[in-house]
């Protein structure tokens, strides 16, 4: 990094940071960064990591996308439905007679996986919020270093427009006591 890239880094940190620039934290420090370069900023989360997922945390949120539907919801009714309808009234020899054991049992070990596979998927979606969140501070912390600029660019503006006024002004009036006195010369010449 040059010298004077290095300066002004330092410059801004400690103007919009409060901070030296070996204080600034990784996010901080690649705002400026961006801020600096003009480079943008935003980008789609989990492009740092290219978006791979393992087959694991694939079929978890599978799995915790579809057991948390409607679909799921009405076909496991639909499921218990018949499996009870079929156990009471239309077999004669009930493979799983009242109150159910051998259902009770398959609900249990669907239920004792679901919730590890779901608690997965809520893990990953957390951890995706932290990144997502990660992101918009970024994002809103650079926003608000361009506006501070913007202000900084539009104060240095206004100040020279002032210095120029009061220049023009400084001209007028050197240009009037010239014509005065002028003016006032000749007035003692006529007398």
């Amino acid at each position: 990094m040059s010298e004077e890239l290095h300066s002004d880094l330092r410059h801004a940190a400690r103007r919009w940071f409060g901070k030296e620039i070996d204080a600034l934290n990784e996010a901080e420090s690649r705002v400026l960064r961006n801020a600096k370069h003009r480079s943008v900023l935003a980008r789609r989360p989990f492009e740092q990591n290219g978006g791979s997922q393992t087959f694991g945390e694939r079929l978890a949120d599978q799995v915790a996308t579809f057991g948390g539907s409607w679909t799921f919801i009405i076909l496991f009714g639909v499921f218990l439905v018949l499996w009870t309808g079929a156990n009471v009234w239309l077999l004669s020899q009930p493979f799983d007679p009242y109150p159910f054991i051998f259902l009770n049992l398959m609900l249990s070990m669907v239920a004792a996986l679901q919730a590890p596979i779901i608690m997965m998927s809520q893990n990953r979606q957390a951890l995706k919020d932290r990144e997502n969140a990660a992101l918009d501070y970024e994002v809103n912390l650079k926003a608000e270093i361009e506006i501070m600029a913007l202000h900084d660019k539009l104060d240095a503006m206004r100040e020279e427009h002032l210095a120029g006024l009061f220049a023009q002004q400084k001209e007028q009036i050197d240009l009037l006591t010239r014509l005065l006195a002028e003016r006032g010369g000749d007035r003692k010449n006529d007398s």
